[in-house]
Formats: C-alpha cells, structure tokens, sequence
C-alpha cells in the first residue's frame, strides 16, 4: 500500500481488513465541532488496540498518528483531510471527507464518508483498491445469500431445506408474494449456475434434463 503519489497494488484487498474513520461517527459524537479535538480509538473485545488524534477546523479535520509502513521505522504523520458539507432536506447539512490520494499521478478528489488506513495516508477505498468480502463471491453465493436474507426477514430459516415461512401478521398478501418470488428466483439461480459449474461431471442424461440439450 502507499499514499500520495503511490502506484495501487493489481489485487484487490478486502476492505474488512482495514481500520477505517466514519465521517457519520464523527458526525454524531460531536466531533466535527470547529475547535474540537480529541483521540478516537479503534477496539477489539474491549480492548483499545489503535488510536489517533484528531483536530476539527471550519472546513478540515488534522490527523495525528504514527505509522509504519511495510516492516519500516515509525512515522508520526499530521495530515489535514477536507471535509465538504452538503445541504439536505430541512436545512441539514451532511458531511463528507474529500480523499486527498494521488495514484498513477492523478487527484482522487472524491467525496466519501469512509477514509481507511491502508499505508502511510488516510484514504478511500479507491485509493487503496479495496473491495468488499461479498464482492469476491461467486454468483451463485450471493444468490443464496440473498435468499437467506429474505427467508429470515419473514420470520423463517435460512436453507432450502426449510419451508418459506408464512405471511407475516401485517404484511400485505402482494409483498409476501413478491418476496416469496424473489427468493425462489434467487434459489432457482444459483442451482443453476452451480449444475452449469460442474456440468462436465454430469452424465449425457443429466445435461440433458438441467440444460436441454
């Protein structure tokens, strides 16, 4: 990983796997107040296991912390990060960071709530080419994974080979129906894509019977 200026690594690394500072937890702790400034931590079983310090000016918030990158000596770094507000309904604001990275020579710029700690820099996941863990599953788990997440907002179990729970008290019959359908769909597509997978290991009967031939 590097920061400002840095090339980005050919494969993606899973975003989980990095600390990350939430503009949103900021937001809500009070902590975009101009004149604040504090440590926010990160924890582990009730356990603080990294921290950083933090100053909030009228449009940036200063980071304070110390780093070391790829097996080298420490660093402290002090990197003041753009916040940009945007209106929103009622007279709202939302926050948002600015990523400040430089990769292959070029400005990030984008307007993001998450920075992570990925190198030497704080930046966004684009930056540091992070992907999520569900992006890097086949089709077929996702399909069931959607599945699952339906049946179990019914009140029901996770699996094929349980029963779509019945309709839930105050749920219209319509909306039951749609999420019955969608997660029959979702099912029926990833058994097909698992037997297409693994139709070289089928008999000419079986191709036949899945896959019409």
């Amino acid at each position: 990983m590097g920061g400002y200026g840095s090339g980005r690594p050919s494969q993606k690394n899973k975003i989980e796997e990095y600390r990350s500072l939430d503009i949103n937890k900021f937001h809500r702790d009070g902590c975009l107040i101009v004149g604040k400034r504090g440590n926010w931590s990160w924890s582990q079983d009730g356990s603080e296991i990294a921290s950083i310090g933090f100053s909030t000016q009228a449009t940036t918030m200063t980071f304070n912390y110390r780093v070391r990158v790829q097996g080298g000596d420490w660093e402290t770094i002090e990197q003041a990060v753009p916040i940009e507000r945007m209106p929103c309904n009622y007279g709202n604001q939302r926050p948002y960071f600015r990523c400040s990275g430089v990769v292959r020579g070029r400005h990030c710029n984008r307007r993001v709530v998450k920075l992570y700690a990925g190198g030497r820099y704080l930046l966004c996941r684009h930056c540091y080419n992070l992907a999520y863990s569900s992006q890097s599953e086949e089709k077929s788990d996702r399909m069931l994974r959607r599945a699952n997440k339906l049946r179990t907002a019914l009140g029901g179990e996770r699996g094929t080979a349980h029963f779509i729970a019945p309709r839930p008290k105050g749920m219209s019959q319509r909306k039951y129906q749609q999420k019955r359908f969608e997660i029959e769909w979702c099912e029926g597509q990833a058994n097909q894509l698992f037997l297409s997978k693994f139709r070289h290991l089928l008999s000419v009967e079986e191709r036949t019977k899945f896959f019409d031939e």
